[in-house]
């Protein structure tokens, strides 16, 4: 059995890293509903499945997308019709979603810009991954207490139109493509489409109380960090 990370909140609420590395696809639980972010790509679908069974997971109430890139939404549809998930996804996202088709974010700096202007293209025609509609299509914010969890759902726009976050318990966020905790000095990701919206979306984070941000990839980040990068960026 894998050695899973796991992260508690003041009630409880209990945050699993199902899978991390390529991307990271988390399960959160308060002991009786089950919710789970993102689902990473297809060729991790067993992995991932066998997971989920080794937590004994058997039901799945909630599938909240992030964004819906190729890796953050390729077992989608696997996930929605085993485990009867209902699926939730931004409204300027969910027609990507419904038609299986993948954008391309833009680069954050000279390397990644120059990668997604000769190679974007092409490589977002090969990643396109099995259609899936969603099931609760949000806008700016919704709330999670309606299944017992004292978490709520933010639009965080700025990696991409649709990009959202997950506030648990005012203490953890979930926060997708975000920003990224690999740097010691940034939490800039490499791609992005909207970098001055990014560092907007940063700005909503802050005002929670959450201390611990927690990305799709790479490791957990710090509110100081966060902060730092984000009081740099936003004078600029």
């Amino acid at each position: 059995m894998a050695n899973y990370k796991t992260w508690k909140t003041k009630n409880g609420y209990c945050i699993t890293a199902v899978l991390s590395g390529r991307t990271n696809v988390f399960l959160l639980s308060n002991g009786e509903k089950n919710i789970l972010v993102d689902t990473s790509i297809s060729l991790f679908w067993k992995k991932l499945d066998k997971r989920l069974n080794e937590l004994n997971v058997h039901h799945i109430d909630y599938l909240i997308l992030t964004h819906t890139h190729f890796d953050h939404v390729a077992n989608t549809k696997r996930i929605k019709e085993k485990y009867k998930a209902l699926v939730i996804v931004h409204k300027d996202e969910a027609e990507y979603l419904a038609s299986g088709k993948n954008v391309i974010p833009g680069g954050t700096n000279l390397f990644t810009r120059t990668i997604v202007r000769l190679f974007g293209k092409r490589f977002g025609s090969m990643v396109q991954h099995q259609p899936c509609s969603g099931d609760i299509i949000i806008d700016s914010t919704y709330d999670l207490k309606k299944i017992r969890f004292n978490a709520y759902i933010i639009h965080t726009p700025g990696h991409s139109s649709g990009s959202i976050s997950i506030i648990i318990d005012d203490e953890i966020a979930l926060v997708g493509d975000a920003m990224l905790s690999i740097f010691k000095r940034s939490v800039l990701p490499p791609f992005a489409d909207d970098v001055s919206e990014l560092i907007v979306s940063w700005g909503k984070l802050l005002k929670t109380n959450c201390s611990i941000f927690i990305p799709s990839h790479g490791l957990e980040c710090n509110r100081e960090l966060l902060e730092k990068d984000y009081h740099k960026r936003i004078i600029q």
